[in-house]
C-alpha cells in the first residue's frame, strides 16, 4: 500500500502575515526587510506582486528598490510569524499525528492512516487549505504524493493556494521533465556540477548511472539519484517530536566593522551565550566549537576545534572560539561572526567529580545556570559582563531570540 504524504507551504508566508496587519500592503509590491542601519539590509521575503518584477529574497535592498521603484518594505516580526506557525501546525494535528516541520511556512504531514475517517489525500489537502484560508487568513499550496520529497515538489509546481497530486504511477510524466535545480537538496552548487556533465532535468539525474553520480557527488549523488526515481521512503516524524539535532550555533551582522580584539570578544561572547544556554536548554554538550568569519570584502571561512572536555560553559565555548580566531587572524576587518557548537551528545546525569579540571566545569555549568535563571525572569540584559559595559552598541543584542538550530536531514541514507 503506498503512502499518502502532503506538503503544505504557507505562501509568502511572512509578506503574507504583515499584509493581515497592514491592509494597506495588499496588491501592492512589498517585501519583508532587515534594518539597513544594523548592516541587514536585504530582502527577507517577497509577495507575487514584487516577484512579478524580479525581486529575489536575498537582493540588497537597494537592487529591489532599483528593479521595482514602487515596492514598499516592511521590517520583520518574528512573533506574529511564530504564532500563525503554530496555529497552522495546530489545524495540521487534527488530521494526523505524524506532523515535520521544515521551517516556520511549511510542513509534511502522514495521512495514510485518516484517509479512512477524512477522505483521500486530496479532499484532506482542499480541507487543509480551506481552513488556513478561513482561520488564520493566508492560503497554501499542498502537495500530495506518496513520499515526501515528491509531495513537496507538488507544493512548489502550483501558487498560490493550490493542490497538485503527484501518483506514482505517473510520476515520471509529471516530475521528470522539471528542471533538476527543482529537486530538493540541489542546491546552486549542485546544480552547476550536474550541468557541466548535460544533467538539466530530473529525468536525466533519475537516468543517469548511479555509480557515476556517486563518483562526482559522493553520497549525495546516491540520495538525489534515489529521489529522482521516486525511491524516498523517509518517515514523517510524529508531531511534538524533537528533531536530530546536529549542531546548535549562532551568527550575526555586526553594526560596524569589527577590528580591535575587544571589538571581537564582546561579540564572541554575545553568541556563546546564545549557544550555551540554547545546550542547557536541550541538555546537550559539545566535543567541537566551529568559528565562522565574514570579512568587510564579504569573504568568508569556518574554522573548528575541539574541546578539551565535552562541555557547554560560556567560558569554555568562548576560549575555545577566541583562540580560533587568533590563530586564523583575517587580514581585513570582520563584517560578521558565527560560533557553532558541534558534535552535540545528551548531557545526562550529573555526578561530582574528584578530578580538578571537571570540577571547575561544574562550578561554571552552575554559575550558567543561575545566569539563565535571572535572565528569564528579568530579562537579557538585567546580567551582563562587564567587557559588554564598554561597547554597548556591539553588545546590544538578545541572540537567544534568534537562536538556529541546524537539524539532521531528514532521509536516512
Amino acid at each position: 500500500m503506498n503512502r499518502v504524504i502532503l506538503h503544505s507551504d504557507m505562501n509568502n508566508f511572512y509578506a503574507s502575515v504583515e499584509s493581515l496587519y497592514h491592509p494597506e500592503y495588499r496588491g501592492k509590491p512589498m517585501a519583508v526587510a532587515g534594518d539597513p542601519e544594523q548592516r541587514h539590509g536585504i530582502v527577507l521575503a517577497k509577495n507575487y506582486e514584487a516577484k512579478a518584477f524580479g525581486v529575489q529574497t536575498g537582493d540588497p535592498l537597494w537592487l529591489a528598490k532599483q528593479k521595482c521603484p514602487d515596492i514598499i518594505f516592511s521590517p520583520p516580526h518574528y512573533d506574529k510569524y511564530l504564532q500563525f506557525s503554530q496555529r497552522a501546525k495546530e489545524i495540521y494535528s487534527e488530521y494526523t499525528d505524524q506532523v515535520e516541520p521544515f521551517g516556520l511556512d511549511e510542513c509534511w504531514l502522514d495521512v495514510t492512516g485518516s484517509t479512512g475517517l477524512f477522505g483521500s489525500g486530496k479532499t484532506i489537502a482542499d480541507t487543509l487549505r480551506e481552513r488556513i484560508k478561513k482561520e488564520l487568513g493566508i492560503t497554501a499550496s499542498v502537495g500530495v504524493s506518496f513520499n515526501k520529497v515528491f509531495a513537496k515538489l507538488g507544493s512548489d509546481l502550483k501558487k498560490p493556494d493550490a493542490t497538485t497530486i503527484i501518483l506514482p504511477d505517473h510520476f515520471r510524466e509529471t516530475v521528470w521533465p522539471l528542471p533538476v535545480s527543482e529537486l530538493l537538496y540541489v542546491g546552486k552548487a549542485t546544480h552547476q556540477k550536474l550541468r557541466k556533465y548535460g544533467i538539466r532535468t530530473i529525468g536525466d539525474l533519475a537516468l543517469t548511472d548511479v555509480r557515476f553520480l556517486e563518483q562526482i557527488l559522493g553520497k549525495n549523488g546516491v540520495m538525489l539519484w534515489q529521489f529522482a526515481n521516486g525511491l524516498d521512503q523517509s518517515p514523517v516524524s510524529n508531531i511534538g517530536a524533537k528533531s536530530m539535532i546536529k549542531s546548535i550555533g549562532n551568527s550575526t551582522t555586526t553594526p560596524r566593522d569589527l577590528v580591535t580584539d575587544e571589538d571581537i570578544k564582546i561579540t564572541l561572547y554575545v553568541l556563546c551565550e546564545s549557544v550555551s544556554a540554547r545546550m542547557r536548554e536541550y541538555d546537550f554538550v559539545c566535543r567541537t566549537v566551529q568559528i565562522g568569519i565574514r570579512d568587510q570584502e564579504l569573504h568568508f571561512y569556518e574554522r573548528q576545534g575541539a574541546m578539551t572536555y565535552p562541555n557547554r560553559t560560556v567560558k569554555d565555548l568562548f576560549d575555545q572560539s577566541f583562540s580560533l580566531f587568533k590563530l586564523h587572524l583575517p587580514e581585513k576587518p570582520v563584517r560578521s561572526l558565527s560560533v557553532r557548537a558541534c558534535q552535540l551528545s545528551v548531557m545526562g546525569n550529573e555526578q561530582l567529580s574528584l578530578f580538578p579540571e571537571e570540577f571547575k566545569l561544574q562550578k561554571l555549568e552552575r554559575l550558567d545556570r543561575a545566569i539563565d535563571k535571572l535572565r528569564e525572569r528579568y530579562g537579557h540584559f538585567s546580567i551582563q559582563r562587564g567587557i559588554m559595559l564598554t561597547d554597548p552598541e556591539l553588545s546590544n543584542l538578545d541572540p537567544k531570540r534568534d537562536h538556529i538550530i541546524y537539524p539532521v536531514r531528514f532521509i536516512v541514507n
